[in-house]
């Protein structure tokens, strides 16, 4: 039962923190590769593109694409 618990304590939360604007995973990927362009050249993402910054915030999966483009990228 203590698992039921904690994912519906984690469903709650993601519900609070959503905001009246949002994207998607898939408008989030289209924009992936600006905003990790941005963050290496030492701009702030977050401030041009809040949207991403947003997703990339609550979406595991997103944010997994991010690392992993910024990585491969810092290596080049």
């Amino acid at each position: 039962m203590k698992a039921k618990s904690k994912k519906l304590t984690n469903l709650l939360l993601t519900i609070l923190q959503t905001y009246a604007r949002e994207i998607g995973c898939d408008t989030c990927f289209e924009h992936l590769d600006r905003y990790v362009e941005m963050t290496l050249a030492g701009k702030d993402a977050s401030a041009v593109m809040p949207l991403v910054y947003r997703h990339l915030q609550t979406c595991p999966a997103c944010r997994e694409e991010y690392e992993a483009l910024l990585k491969v990228l810092k290596r080049s």
